[in-house]
């Protein structure tokens, strides 16, 4: 029974490896180095590491607290000397008014208004010779060297942070940079009207860079696994029910295989490989879209194999044995005597084998004789 097992299960593995080698070549995109460098083909290797499970919330970045400041004046007059200019840096200390009182006086008496902060003008009230009262503000200090990054978590996802948890920000403004900050505070109620609740993030901003009102997206992460195979996001394809990835072929340069993969968790920046792929597998990073339109490729896959290996093959890329020829599409012919001759032998063995088996079932079966 375990002949007769074993020699089942090697017919049936016979045919599906040369089912998966067709597949193989069916699925495989050979390019030519000109094809490389016009698709901008870029790959990566695959590593297990560590993976961040992540919470995605939008929102916007705005003023620190404590970092405005508003000049103001204590007496009424007029505005005689307006020293600040719009979105224009001031120093603490400098002269940002001079305003000539109302009193009696041969000149009216004078009072100078100094920057309470340094940082960016952001507002200017009033221009020269304007009346100035004590209620009303005259202009406004941003310092803009720290901000708030601040996040609209959804409320059913609120319970997944914590205070020092770190954050991914991109803000739309700013390209090609992400921002790394730790969660600050967390909001003691949810905004009704929205559902989410306010999760802030510190942000140093020494170039100046980012200004309150800009738009921003967050990554929170809340939890880190260890080991885990993941691709960048840019090198799955396909539909949600057929995800796949192009992997440089091991032995033909320049070529890519098509390789379904099952897919788990996600972040802003990879995807979980749960099966499909392998440990130092190459996995197509740029190009990958491009890729899945490329056809065949800018080479046959006969013509990638004859270069790589020295000697002819078929058109779908199989061996050729020695003294074959192929015809004009890339059949090989030429030695079917030889052919036909192994095809025989290998039936014979295989009913033998088969024979050999069902005698041995049959007696297995046969009850002994009683004396």
């Amino acid at each position: 029974m375990k002949l007769f097992a074993l020699t089942t299960a090697l017919l049936l593995a016979l045919p599906l490896s040369a089912q998966d080698a067709a597949t193989r070549r069916a699925n495989t995109v050979v390019l030519d180095e000109t094809g490389v460098k016009n698709l901008r083909i870029q790959t990566v290797v695959v590593e297990p590491g560590d993976f961040e499970e992540t919470v995605f919330a939008l929102g916007r970045i705005e003023v620190y607290p404590g970092n405005r400041a508003v000049v103001s004046s204590r007496i009424a007059g007029s505005a005689q000397q307006v020293r600040l200019k719009l979105d224009h840096s001031v120093a603490s200390g400098d002269l940002a008014f001079v305003i000539e009182s109302r009193q009696v006086g041969n000149p009216p008496p004078t009072v100078e208004l100094t920057a309470p902060i340094s940082g960016l003008v952001s507002a200017v009230h009033v221009v020269t010779g304007e009346p100035v009262d004590p209620d009303k503000p005259l202009a406004e200090i941003t310092d803009l060297s720290k901000v708030y990054a601040l996040a609209r978590v959804p409320e059913s996802l609120a319970g997944r942070l914590k205070r020092g948890q770190r954050a991914h920000i991109r803000v739309a403004a700013v390209t090609g940079e992400t921002l790394t900050a730790e969660l600050e505070h967390f909001g003691a109620a949810a905004d009704p009207v929205s559902g989410t609740v306010e999760a802030a993030f510190r942000v140093a901003n020494p170039g100046h860079t980012l200004r309150p009102g800009m738009r921003a997206e967050f990554s929170i992460v809340t939890a880190r696994r260890i080991d885990v195979t993941s691709v960048p996001r840019a090198a799955l394809q396909g539909t949600p029910a057929n995800r796949f990835v192009y992997v440089k072929d091991f032995d033909l340069p320049h070529a890519f295989v098509k390789t379904p993969v099952v897919t788990g968790e996600s972040n802003d920046r990879v995807v979980e490989i749960v099966s499909g792929l392998l440990p130092a597998d190459e996995v197509v990073v740029q190009g990958a879209y491009s890729l899945a339109f490329a056809g065949a490729g800018t080479l046959s896959l006969k013509e990638a194999l004859d270069a790589a290996h020295g000697h002819e093959h078929a058109a779908d890329g199989s061996e050729l044995k020695p003294g074959a020829a192929t015809d004009d599409r890339g059949h090989a012919h030429g030695d079917e005597d030889e052919h036909t001759h192994d095809g025989a032998l290998l039936w014979k063995i295989l009913t033998g084998v088969f024979f050999v088996a069902f005698v041995v079932t049959l007696f297995a079966k046969k009850p002994s004789a009683q004396a």
